[in-house]
């Protein structure tokens, strides 16, 4: 079993369609074993985003993930890392496949395809490891 770190982002809270997306993730066998809601500080987001908080677009990133509070979720399932990507669809909402949520939630408008994509997902084992760290304690996940 993999886990994973899903962040439902400040556009799906706005659009109000989190119980839509985790609906989709509950229908896909994901156990959630942990959720919280928090609001973003920059220090959190200058270590979680550190591979692109010296590009000149990081300041965009910055101000949109703390517009509004997130939902922070821990879920588990077999190969999930994968799976969970193959299921949102590529990053960019534009180019995303019909049927992923990137493509149907996400923004159309050029320029904030690529951020406005409604869950931020680890990319990998060693990522997700960090990221489920960065934004959890042990006492708040949840084995059942």
């Amino acid at each position: 079993m993999q886990r994973t770190l899903i962040l439902l982002k400040p556009d799906c809270m706005q659009k109000r369609i989190c119980g839509k997306v985790i609906s989709r993730f509950e229908e896909a066998g994901f156990r959630i074993i942990g959720s919280k809601m928090i609001q973003l500080t920059p220090e959190r987001l200058a270590e979680h985003y550190a591979h692109i908080a010296d590009l000149p677009f990081y300041p965009e990133v910055e101000k949109f993930m703390s517009e509004t509070p997130v939902m922070a979720m821990v879920l588990e399932g077999e190969d999930i890392i994968n799976k969970l990507r193959e299921m949102l669809g590529v990053t960019d909402c534009l180019e995303a496949a019909k049927g992923t949520i990137r493509y149907e939630f996400g923004s159309k408008e050029e320029g904030d395809s690529k951020m406005r994509n409604v869950v931020h997902a680890s990319d990998s084992e060693e990522t997700a490891e960090k990221e489920v760290w960065r934004f959890f304690n042990e006492d708040e996940l949840y084995e059942y």
